[in-house]
């Protein structure tokens, strides 16, 4: 049975939060436990909402990696040769924490490799995973309660920022909803952070410029 199943793996921009602009290579892995991925079951998500496609292992650089070297491997190869910048690898997915575990990390670690995770918060992180992204969604049991960053996207309801403001992150972003109401949402999510400081505007630029 293969350890790893992966959608897609691939370099690129960082595209949201705060480390927007940063080099990086995506891991996205397959299956998440709030939506299967199929979109004849999305009515009956818990996240309803979700715009990644993580069913299957079709994509680039997708397939059944069998061991935390291999998939190691796999994306330090992404990474340029002989560059100043430390490699960084985005997990993600989908829902990562399925699936990633202490040797995957420490694989990871072993080529030189910074690692960062960006999960719904439902299962706890590994402490050996050096960048903590947490995007809660309503309906949802929050166990992840501390972090480096926390994403919502706005609005949700039953998942408003008031309800996270007092957890253990060093910051607190506010993404607006990708939806056929978007105009709205950006102009409530701005006025929601003009109103309430604590939290920053995060825009998905990747979408804006063209990239992955």
């Amino acid at each position: 049975m293969p350890a790893y199943k992966v959608k897609e793996i691939y370099y690129t921009l960082q595209g949201e939060g705060a480390h927007t602009g940063r080099a990086a290579v995506f891991c996205r892995f397959t299956g998440c436990n709030l939506w299967t991925g199929r979109e004849e079951d999305r009515h009956k998500a818990i996240c309803q909402f979700c715009d990644t496609d993580f069913w299957g292992t079709d994509g680039l650089n997708g397939g059944h990696y069998p061991t935390a070297a291999s998939l190691a491997e796999k994306v330090i190869s992404l990474w340029p040769a002989d560059t100043a910048g430390k490699p960084y690898v985005v997990c993600t997915g989908g829902e990562p924490m399925l699936q990633m575990d202490d040797d995957l990390v420490e694989a990871f670690h072993e080529q030189g490799i910074e690692v960062a995770i960006e999960t719904n918060g439902t299962i706890a992180v590994l402490d050996s995973i050096d960048w903590i992204c947490v995007s809660p969604k309503a309906g949802s049991t929050l166990v992840q309660l501390h972090g480096n960053e926390l994403k919502l996207v706005y609005p949700q309801a039953g998942a408003e920022p008031h309800l996270y403001e007092a957890l253990d992150f060093e910051h607190f972003y506010l993404q607006p909803m990708d939806s056929p109401q978007q105009a709205e949402n950006i102009a409530a999510t701005v006025e929601y952070c003009k109103s309430n400081p604590k939290w920053r505007l995060s825009v998905q630029t990747h979408k804006l410029v063209g990239i992955p």
